[in-house]
């Protein structure tokens, strides 16, 4: 059997070089067919092209690959592999040149198209005008903007990424490529570098229309991040549904625009009035989104809600055992009900 060509590529060996965990690695094959990998005890997991899992890692291997553009949108492309496909025509394909780098055995680096350089410039550069056929691609290097907010868009790239958005052709994506892109944004520090960039290339439209470059944005995990737009974005009800956002997502970032300001001053209501908001946002079953709005408010609002917390954790205690005996049906609702209504009043 012929000597096995392989090379670690994409986010692997950018995050080594930039002294960052690497937390997964990805595999290019040279020189290989299908039917070789399986002989190698490899498995096939791929559809639209043939990707392999290592009998004993458990790692992604591809085959070295070269695509042509064939129609509309994110798959509107078919993929040639075999024995002729070379590491520069695979690494060609890719997006940005941080991304185009692979690292040989023995460590050494195949950097056909200056990665490393703009790795050590921190700049986010196109490998080729292939970048402008693929319209995922620009919600890609925006997110990209977002996990390395210390690189700058190049503004070739920046260029190239304008005309695409121009083109209408972000309409032909599904939903779910938009948010997932998002979803990984989310996770960065700095997400609102997301949408800045991208208004940067002219692309919030058609997905994104309701943010801009100053729109801000929470701390905390992605769940937490995208609900405190609900406090900064008025029309949020309609960005979630267009972006078919999971259904925690949705219903945490609804709640954050429908009742955000009216608990940041809940002493202003009445009691009946908090406990008609509170049962709205799930506190009396003790709903884990009732906990994080309250601490988005927090965020958002800069004030201090810790009595309201207390007053939450105390009404979600009542039970039917902290009523009169002998009250059956309906009547031990409302006896619940009284009683958690007692424990607000007494906080004003």
């Amino acid at each position: 059997m012929k000597p096995f060509e392989h090379y670690l590529v994409g986010g692997a060996v950018r995050d080594a070089l930039l002294g960052r965990v690497v937390k997964e690695r990805d595999w290019v094959v040279v020189g290989e067919t299908p039917q070789a990998m399986l002989a190698r005890g490899f498995t096939q997991v791929g559809r639209d092209f043939p990707v392999f899992l290592h009998p004993e890692t458990a790692e992604e291997y591809a085959l070295a690959r070269t695509e042509r553009k064939t129609g509309p949108g994110h798959g509107g492309f078919s993929f040639e592999v075999g024995g002729e496909v070379t590491l520069e025509n695979d690494l060609l394909r890719r997006d940005l040149t941080i991304n185009a780098i692979a690292q040989k055995p023995d460590g050494s680096l195949v950097d056909p198209f200056g990665g490393q350089a703009d790795l050590k410039n921190k700049v986010l550069r196109h490998v080729s005008p292939a970048f402008g056929e693929d319209p995922l691609r620009v919600f890609r290097l925006c997110r990209f903007a977002a996990t390395f907010p210390e690189f700058a868009i190049a503004k070739e790239t920046v260029a190239i990424a304008a005309k695409l958005s121009a083109s209408g052709s972000l309409e032909e994506l599904a939903a779910e490529r938009v948010w997932a892109e998002l979803h990984k944004a989310l996770l960065a520090d700095q997400s609102q570098r997301f949408w800045q960039s991208l208004q940067l290339c002219g692309a919030l439209a058609p997905w994104f229309i309701e943010l801009n470059s100053s729109t801000s944005i929470g701390p905390g995990d992605p769940l937490n991040r995208y609900a405190s737009l609900g406090w900064f974005v008025s029309d949020i009800a309609k960005l979630t549904k267009r972006l078919k956002a999971p259904k925690d997502f949705q219903v945490l970032a609804c709640a954050v625009a429908r009742d955000g300001r009216v608990l940041a001053g809940w002493k202003n209501l009445s009691a009946d009035e908090l406990f008609v908001c509170l049962k709205r946002n799930g506190v009396l079953r003790g709903s884990p989104l009732a906990d994080r709005l309250i601490g988005i408010i927090e965020a958002c609002a800069k004030v201090d809600l810790k009595q309201l917390r207390e007053v939450c954790e105390k009404i979600q205690k009542v039970s039917s055992a902290d009523v009169p005996v002998g009250l059956t049906g309906k009547a031990v609702g409302d006896a619940i009900k009284l009683k958690q209504l007692e424990i607000i009043r007494l906080a004003f």
